[in-house]
């Protein structure tokens, strides 16, 4: 038997990888071109409002760009031998990067807002308002589109919910909806502001709009930097434990699970055992937990004095690959 026959592939991307990129090329098209559109309107109407909109829309076409280059280069190096674990958190690495723009962004935003809020300017509010109102529907187009794609999702696993996805189809997505509430925030204020003549409405949504979108991006901050650092997942873990407690005399003393893909986790399981069972067995009693697509364990065997209890000897499902063992003596 060749080493071949061992080997396995480290390709750990979302099965909707291809069409979600196809789908996030598309929004990046259209959110450029409604960028450019309200930016300009922006300032030749001179609302804080519209202006706040079109920067934001002008960091979700960044965003959604380092998206798209994320999904092309993980899929060119998905199968280099570079990477220990594939190229899996790309999209990872790529909505941490937004977040961090994102941030600065709106720290911009929100001084530019409370300027504005002290130092009112003319507004044009009949044709602010109508690119705002086009903004909007790009975004409701955006949404539907990325709306089709593989977004988290979540099942049980007896009284374990676990959830996974693309986080980089998620990135675009929030930025999509995120964009249509300051977009629905702009329109509002132009309006008040044409017909209740309060023109301080504008930049306070301007400023309410910098705070949403500070707020995006720390979660997002948040949930990227926690798979970029390999944060445990600890409802996979907890099922492992479950799992390996039911067999009695089974003693887990190292376990590592972590995110390495949209919909892939990896796990290193040390266990001390009797000498009856072996790794074989601990993977066996370990397919109920389908998140872990790489799983490596150590086996160590000790008497079965050792273990708590009666000193029994647990009792697993038998691997196919691991005969049972004899009774009858060795000559």
């Amino acid at each position: 038997m060749s080493t071949t026959d061992f080997e396995h592939s480290h390709n750990f991307l979302g099965t909707a990888h291809d069409d979600n990129a196809k789908r996030t090329l598309w929004v990046v098209m259209l959110t450029v071109v409604m960028m450019v559109g309200e930016i300009a309107a922006g300032y030749v109407t001179g609302s804080m409002a519209l202006l706040a909109d079109g920067f934001h829309m002008a960091t979700h076409a960044g965003a959604l760009g380092i998206a798209a280059a994320a999904y092309a280069y993980a899929r060119k190096h998905s199968a280099s031998s570079a990477y220990s674990f594939g190229t899996g958190k790309v999209g990872d690495l790529g909505g941490f990067a937004s977040a961090l723009i994102l941030g600065l962004v709106s720290l911009g935003i929100g001084i530019e807002s409370v300027l504005r809020l002290f130092q009112p300017t003319q507004v044009q509010f009949g044709m602010a308002t109508m690119i705002a109102i086009v903004g909007l529907l790009v975004n409701i187009i955006s949404a539907l589109l990325l709306a089709g794609g593989g977004h988290d999702h979540s099942h049980s696993h007896g009284h374990h919910t676990h959830s996974h996805g693309d986080n980089n189809l998620r990135s675009a997505y929030l930025h999509v909806l995120a964009d249509a509430v300051t977009s629905v925030m702009a329109i509002v204020a132009l309006l008040a502001g044409r017909y209740l003549g309060w023109v301080w409405l504008d930049p306070v949504m301007g400023i309410i709009g910098a705070v949403v979108i500070a707020r995006w991006a720390w979660l997002l901050m948040k949930d990227t930097a926690a798979v970029l650092l390999d944060k445990t997942d600890n409802p996979v873990a907890e099922e492992i434990r479950e799992l390996l407690g039911q067999a009695g005399d089974l003693q887990i003393t190292d376990l590592h699970v972590w995110k390495v893909g949209p919909q892939a986790h990896a796990a290193i399981v040390s266990v001390h055992g009797p000498e009856l069972l072996s790794a074989d067995d601990v993977r066996a009693a370990l397919t109920p937990v389908h998140e872990v697509t790489h799983l490596t364990v150590e086996y160590r065997t000790v008497a079965c004095g050792v273990f708590k209890g009666s000193g029994a000897p647990p009792t697993l499902p038998r691997s196919p690959a691991t005969p049972a063992p004899s009774t009858t003596p060795q000559p």
